[in-house]
C-alpha cells in the first residue's frame, strides 16, 4: 500500500497538475515546444507583496493589485538580449488575451533607466507592455528570481502558480493555449 501511495504522490508531482483545477490541468496538457520549460505547481504558492515601482513615476503597485485575473509576471532588464528577444511576443499575447481575465505584467529589475526602457518598449514595438520597475531588486528577489527573464503565472486569488526561467515563445500556439485554458477563453 505504501507503495501504490508514493508512486500516486510521484506522478502528481512528476504531471504537476493542480487538484481540483481543471483549467490549469488543460493548459498543463496544452504545453509544447518552449512551453515544456513552463513548470507547474503541485499546489499554488504564496507571491510577495514587495512594492515595485509603477510606471511614469506613478506610485508604487504590488502583485495583488491584480487579484481577480489570471497574470503573467516578466522579470526583465534593457541588457538582457533574452528579454529583448521575447519581449515582443509578450506584447502579441498581451494584444490578444489582455483585458479583464488576463494581464501581462513586465517589471524591469535591477538598474534599467526609465527613458531606456521607453526607449526599448518602442523600439521593439512592445508599447502596450506597462513599465514597471523594481529597480532595487526587492520583488525580485523575494521571488526568487535570479537570473533573467523569469516569467511567472499569478491564478486570480493572487497565487503562483507556475515558472518559466528564460526566454520563451509567447506567440506560439501552445502558449497561446495555455492562456486560453487558464482564463477558460474559447479559441
Amino acid at each position: 500500500m505504501k507503495k501504490i501511495v508514493i508512486a500516486a504522490l510521484y506522478m502528481a508531482l512528476t504531471v504537476g497538475a493542480i487538484p481540483g483545477h481543471a483549467d490549469t490541468d488543460a493548459a498543463i496538457a496544452a504545453r509544447s515546444g518552449d512551453m515544456k520549460k513552463l513548470i507547474f505547481h503541485s499546489a499554488p504558492e504564496a507571491v510577495s507583496n514587495a512594492a515595485y515601482d509603477l510606471a511614469d513615476g506613478a506610485g508604487q503597485g504590488t502583485l495583488a493589485d491584480y487579484k481577480g485575473k489570471h497574470v503573467l509576471v516578466n522579470f526583465w532588464a534593457t541588457w538582457c538580449a533574452p528579454c529583448r528577444h521575447e519581449m515582443p511576443m509578450l506584447s502579441e499575447l498581451q494584444a490578444e488575451f489582455g483585458g479583464d481575465d488576463f494581464e501581462v505584467v513586465t517589471i524591469a529589475t535591477g538598474r534599467n533607466n526609465p527613458a531606456a526602457i521607453s526607449q526599448f518598449l518602442e523600439d521593439i514595438n512592445a508599447t502596450n507592455l506597462p513599465r514597471h520597475q523594481d529597480p532595487k531588486q526587492k520583488l525580485a528577489a523575494q521571488m526568487g528570481v535570479f537570473g533573467l527573464p523569469i516569467t511567472v503565472l499569478i491564478d486570480p486569488e493572487g497565487r503562483e502558480i507556475a515558472r518559466l526561467r528564460g526566454d520563451a515563445d509567447w506567440s506560439s500556439d501552445s502558449a497561446k493555449a495555455v492562456i486560453s485554458a487558464l482564463i477558460g477563453a474559447k479559441g
